[in-house]
């Protein structure tokens, strides 16, 4: 998640104090992991040292003053040319379960046991998303499916390593 990019397009909605923009960061995109408030500010003030944003208005607070962020135009600008840019394509040829498996096999210790681990692991997760996506809002429910599908695909990815475990012990022990 490009925090940066994200924090620029909900500025681009509208103008927003941090605070404003740190809740509506973890209403939407923050599941499990909120923004800190640190990093809020931290990227508001890189972004304006960009020429990015600029702050269009300070009042005062019951703490610091609290400033209101303005989109620039060429905050603008990258804005839309991220959200017309295609997501780079995944998964990536190398993972942690991958090097995991591979390293157990090295080590002569049980991968297809990591492996039994990690699907109970998988499907424990299944379980609690699928939960989130009866009862959650629609945000909730299509966050929730698109970490189904990933855990799908790792699902198969195990049982096809398992099956296979015999042949990639042989070739990375050679």
């Amino acid at each position: 998640m490009s925090v940066p990019l994200t924090l620029l397009g909900l500025l681009e909605r509208e103008p927003s104090h941090g605070y404003d923009l740190k809740r509506d960061y973890d209403t939407f995109f923050g599941r499990g992991k909120p923004l800190p408030f640190g990093q809020v500010y931290a990227t508001l003030g890189r972004l304006a040292r960009d020429g990015k944003v600029v702050i269009s208005e300070v009042e005062p607070g019951d703490g610091p003053e609290r400033k209101r962020y303005v989109i620039t135009e060429l905050g603008a600008t990258e804005v839309d040319a991220w959200l017309t840019e295609p997501v780079e394509a995944e998964p990536h040829l190398q993972t942690v379960l991958f090097a995991k498996v591979v390293l157990a096999l090295m080590l002569g210790r049980p991968a297809e046991e990591y492996l039994d681990t990690q699907r109970f692991a998988h499907l424990q997760r299944m379980r609690e998303l699928t939960e989130i996506k009866r009862s959650g809002s629609l945000v909730d429910a299509l966050l929730a499916d698109h970490g189904l599908f990933h855990l799908q695909a790792d699902l198969q990815w195990i049982d096809t390593t398992t099956a296979r475990l015999g042949a990639l012990a042989a070739a990375v022990r050679s």
